[in-house]
């Protein structure tokens, strides 16, 4: 089934490698016909993730990206959208020399290309492979033929993990088997027999479901794992390798294994798990409720990087969802909850829905020395609320929102107008890593401790430069801008403990070995505001 943490697996698997002293890379294959993830719902798929090299993407890159301390570029995802169109247009171009173009070989063809691809780029000892959606699905039928052939042309380089749930009824008390039994056979059915078995469950795998498994599934016990739930996502590689499978892998491929550890990921684990002193972050958003269900993974890299900066400073973060439609309708809710936050975080989003419930937030924290940390669109509307509310601007808006608006502090950036009219939208804005010059003396320039720095975007709408002027006279500080548009990257306040804005997306770029120095900067600031109102 989905969601039981296949993305984690990979993740893993691929750290247990890189700590052996192995190049390690992942390819993330979604079964989707969207080209890319940039025209999904997060409330559906979860949180849209940007490369360096400006690829929309599944999450699962976020966490590829988290675990190997690395960058995971536009080559390492592909959708059944994106396969199928490089298919058709080689076709269209007659690439196939006049052949009869068909589903299978021709789709697991170009899939198989594009691994070996991704493996080359990488420099790679090891490409980790996930395969999205579940066994027995017809969307992924043509990936588990690709999987089948390459391991037939290479019948020693590909080995195959099936990552199953064990469930445990309540009312029985059972660790039940069979679906994990019927997963292997229909990945049989596609020819393919696992040759490990990750076995998901609520409680640890026991003996006599293991023997079971491997009678049934025709795995060797000692290559059914065990991972039970746990409460930190960063404990998985240090489990697997409880069991070896670091070195069983390698067995299988005939490489002996290399005297290496996870010590430096095992001193932060402990940190994460072991840090008493708390502190409380809310994220004001809107992408959280799917039915009576909270879908954190929206935000997952914002929950994530709010993580590691915590654990990093010895502390234990308590984040909380808040939503901001609600705030428009009931102030003193608002001011309820915010109040007991330590720091608060508008993240990025699109359209209208929440958008002042978002402004009212971003008003309490500046009024109340609440730290603030607004993401793309938290910054756009920190600079609405700004303008709003300090600067006289009255009615002051973004265009996307209020085309009309007197003061439109947020505009359509010049070279997406036609983009927009033309309906080219997929794929089409502001994507990837650029440059933001920081000046001195700021709150980002000593977070950073640098004069430039790279980070990634993914907007349409801008701070408006016209204004910028009139909004710096009032109190406004610009301190990062890109030096080739003169984009504005970075706002924040002076005399405040902590308010800033990023236009681009700083949680993308946060590592579990190496947070982010913004969200280091924020954690920190929101835990000193919180001493000094214990102690004050």
């Amino acid at each position: 089934m989905s969601g039981i943490g296949k993305g984690i697996t990979t993740a893993s698997v691929a750290k247990i490698l890189k700590s052996k002293g192995f190049r390690a890379t992942c390819v993330k294959i979604d079964p989707y016909l969207n080209v890319d993830a940039g025209t999904m719902n997060p409330v559906e798929h979860g949180e849209v993730f940007v490369t360096e090299d400006g690829m929309e993407c599944d999450q699962d890159i976020g966490n590829y990206e988290r675990f190997l301390d690395e960058n995971i570029l536009s080559y390492n995802y592909m959708t059944s959208g994106s396969v199928y169109l490089s298919v058709i247009e080689k076709e269209r171009a007659l690439g196939f020399g006049g052949k009869c173009v068909e589903t299978v070989p021709h789709i697991p063809e170009e899939v198989i290309r594009r691994l070996l691809l991704a493996g080359k780029k990488a420099k790679a000892d090891f490409v980790l492979v996930e395969i999205g959606g579940t066994v027995g699905e017809y969307q992924n039928l043509v990936y588990l033929e690709a999987a089948r052939m390459l391991r037939l042309k290479n019948p020693k380089n590909v080995i195959f993990v099936l990552v199953s749930y064990l469930p445990v009824p309540k009312q029985i008390g059972e660790m039940k088997t069979k679906p994990t039994q019927y997963a292997v056979r229909s990945l049989n059915a596609a020819g393919i027999q696992p040759d490990f078995i990750i076995a998901r469950s609520e409680l640890l795998l026991d003996e006599p479901r293991k023997r079971k498994l491997s009678i049934f599934c025709n795995v060797g016990p000692r290559d059914i794992i065990s991972a039970p739930d746990i409460e930190n996502i960063y404990q998985v590689p240090v489990n697997f390798e409880k069991d070896k499978l670091g070195l069983k892998i390698l067995a299988k491929f005939g490489i002996d294994g290399k005297k290496r550890d996870l010590a430096d990921w095992s001193k932060v684990l402990r940190r994460a798990l072991f840090s008493k002193k708390e502190i409380k972050i809310g994220i004001v958003g809107k992408y959280f409720n799917t039915g009576k269900f909270t879908l954190s993974d929206s935000y997952i890299s914002v929950i994530e990087a709010i993580k590691q900066a915590s654990w990093h400073l010895g502390l234990c973060p308590k984040i909380l969802w808040l939503d901001a439609e609600s705030y428009e309708k009931d102030s003193r809710k608002m001011r309820k909850e915010l109040q007991e936050l330590d720091g608060i975080v508008v993240p990025g989003g699109f359209g209208e829905r929440g958008v002042e419930g978002k402004i009212k937030a971003v008003e309490f924290a500046r009024k109340n020395n609440k730290p603030y940390f607004g993401l793309c669109y938290g910054m756009q509307l920190a600079v609405i609320e700004f303008a709003r509310n300090v600067a006289g601007m009255r009615g002051a808006h973004t265009t996307e929102v209020n085309p009309r608006t007197k003061y439109p502090v947020i505009d359509l950036m010049q070279e997406q107008k036609a983009k927009i009219f033309a309906k080219k939208l997929g794929g089409t804005m502001r994507l990837g890593a650029y440059a933001c010059r920081l000046l001195d003396k700021t709150i980002a320039k000593m977070a950073y401790g640098e004069r430039t720095v790279y980070e990634r975007h993914r907007h349409r709408y801008e701070f408006n430069s016209a204004l910028r002027k009139v909004l710096e006279s009032k109190g406004l500080v610009v301190s990062g801008v890109n030096p080739e548009s003169g984009l504005v990257e970075i706002i924040e306040l002076k005399n405040h403990p902590f308010f800033l804005g990023t236009q681009f997306h700083p949680e993308f770029k946060s590592r579990f070995l190496k947070p982010h120095p913004l969200f280091s900067a924020f954690v920190k600031a929101a835990y000193k505001v919180k001493q000094q109102n214990k102690h004050g």
